[in-house]
């Protein structure tokens, strides 16, 4: 039976098997939670992301896919980078938003990892209104197979916290 936790903070300060990063698909850092676990987490990420990006990622890591690194200096053993769609209103992309969570658990039980820190993966700079996010991240993970023991959704302001605590129930 998988648990669902809800903390307001700092992603990069959890202790957890994997932290889900919303990258961008170059895998090479950017800004919001991507730059901050690039930050925290030290080279060694880095150094990851660019062998992947030389071998099998050539183009990039496509929107909804995950792979995992290591978690450098975090408090972690992995990060799961996964890649979240722009909001477009002239277009549906949630099915790609709900990949970012089952790719992500699909990699995280692939690693035997048990507990999972996400974030609100598109919400920031991509632009996807938080509440309906919190539903399709709250639904994805819920009705999705898997061995993890604890999904935690990091969330880093009030606002988010309370759109995925409307959720999760």
């Amino acid at each position: 039976m998988t648990t669902i936790t809800l903390v307001q903070g700092d992603i990069t300060r959890q202790s957890v098997d994997a932290i889900v990063n919303a990258a961008n698909s170059s895998l090479l850092g950017g800004g919001g939670v991507d730059g901050a676990i690039h930050r925290r987490g030290g080279p060694a990420i880095l150094e990851e992301c660019r062998a992947l990006r030389a071998s099998r990622y050539g183009r990039g890591l496509p929107t909804g896919q995950a792979v995992a690194t290591t978690a450098g200096e975090l408090d972690a053993r992995w990060v799961i980078h996964t890649v979240g769609p722009v909001f477009a209103d002239s277009e549906d992309r949630s099915e790609l938003l709900a990949s970012c969570y089952r790719e992500a658990l699909r990699v995280a039980d692939g690693l035997g990892a048990r507990t999972v820190a996400f974030p609100a993966v598109s919400t920031g700079v991509y632009r996807w209104p938080i509440q309906d996010a919190a539903r399709i991240a709250v639904e994805t993970v819920r009705s999705t197979d898997t061995a993890v023991e604890e999904i935690r959704f990091v969330l880093f302001d009030e606002r988010a916290y309370e759109a995925f605590a409307a959720q999760a129930g």
